[in-house]
């Protein structure tokens, strides 16, 4: 009987992260995508309303015999804005935000050093229990000294300005935030898009709240009267003006970000201003890196094949990781060949049992006698079984 090969993977298909990856791996999404339809909808819907209302106000001068090109306009540039906010957004969530390749083992041996304990340094002792290295190591970025956190996940150092997004479940490059309402990280990769959707947005809010404000100003008559019978251009004022609050403070809070070389998981975790910020190049430098520098290419061929060796080394990696972990639960580790050559930790071996007789002796009767029959069955098939294998 002929065994069939297994069919050949492609990275994107073994990918240890929690993406969503669409067309064969050529988009790259968050673990969820509904974000990003809600989004969608929550651009789609209003400035969809407000282009039909702008359509109206066209027809009805039109049929006047007025002049409508300064509507036409209007239309035009809410057509522009929306494709544009569509198009960042979409840009910012199906974009490779800079995941950085895991290892398969951990650092080399020269890198690492063994030793029984130390008091002053914590070490990595979860996936690697044959080696002891410190969770933190001082790497120089600019003349300033900086630590790099050991990632138990990937098995790395993370680099200056990376971090382990816990959503993601990936190692990203000057990592920003992930971003709820996109269902992404924000990384190197698309921080640029990313700011150019909030931007889009924020300008559109403003545009369609303006323009509806005026719409009612010029309707003849009072503006209470015009307010409640142009109910839709009170529904996007309204709607307008509470979200402007929210995504143009955003935008003005990455601006300054932007402005310091900062991200947003530096300024809540380090508090730039309160010490020197080793990345400040000067506020022209600085936007000049966000918005005119070349966008790294990927460090990951989504679609390339996975090689053979790699697939046993990240097998191997998880076999060791589910055999810790049942090690640790039934209180035994074993060698390679299944010997058990350590009984349970020393703690537990140095408990002493004395006492709980005399505990038993204080309790009451009919509980004394459940436990001494309990005691007595056990004892009974201890018994019984040293006999089995006698024989």
């Amino acid at each position: 009987m002929d065994v069939k090969e297994p069919k050949p993977q492609r990275i994107y298909q073994a990918w240890r992260g929690s993406n969503t990856f669409v067309f064969g791996g050529r988009l790259v999404f968050g673990p969820d995508v509904s974000p990003l339809f809600f989004s969608t909808f929550l651009i789609v819907g209003p400035a969809f309303a407000f282009c039909v209302k702008i359509s109206f106000i066209i027809k009805h001068r039109t049929n006047k015999n007025e002049t409508a090109l300064p509507w036409c306009y209007v239309l035009t540039v809410a057509i522009l804005l929306t494709i544009l906010d569509l198009f960042f957004l979409f840009l910012t969530s199906s974009r490779d935000p800079g995941i950085i390749p895991r290892n398969t083992k951990p650092p080399e041996y020269d890198e690492t050093f063994e030793i029984d304990s130390t008091p002053s340094m914590e070490w990595v002792n979860g996936r690697t229990p044959h080696l002891k290295l410190p969770r933190t190591k001082d790497v120089f970025v600019n003349g300033h000294a900086v630590k790099v956190k050991y990632c138990d996940t990937c098995l790395l150092y993370r680099p200056p300005r990376v971090s382990h997004c816990s959503i993601c479940n990936n190692c990203v490059q000057r990592f920003d935030h992930h971003c709820p309402w996109v269902g992404q990280c924000i990384g190197i990769r698309n921080y640029r898009f990313f700011y150019m959707f909030i931007t889009t947005s924020t300008v559109l809010c403003v545009f369609v709240f303006v323009v509806s404000w005026i719409n009612l100003v010029q309707t003849k008559g009072k503006a209470t009267r015009a307010m409640s019978r142009d109910i839709l251009s009170d529904f996007l004022i309204v709607y307008c003006f509470i979200v402007v609050w929210f995504i143009g403070g955003l935008t003005v809070f990455h601006f300054y970000l932007i402005s310091t070389n900062q991200t947003t998981y530096e300024n809540f975790r380090y508090r730039y201003d309160r010490k020197s910020n080793p990345y400040n190049k000067g506020i022209i430098e600085n936007f000049r890196d966000v918005f005119f520098s070349k966008i790294p290419p990927s460090m990951h061929d989504f679609r390339a094949f996975v090689k053979e060796d790699d697939i046993m080394a990240i097998e191997a990696t998880d076999d060791d990781v589910v055999k810790g972990k049942i090690d640790i639960e039934m209180g035994n580790k074993f060698d390679d060949e299944g010997d058990n050559v350590l009984s349970l930790p020393k703690i537990l071996r140095g408990v002493e049992f004395e006492g709980i007789e005399d505990i038993l002796e204080h309790e009451g009767g009919s509980e004394r006698a459940d436990s001494d029959r309990f005691v007595v069955r056990v004892e009974v098939e201890a018994n019984a079984e040293e006999k089995n294998a006698t024989v």
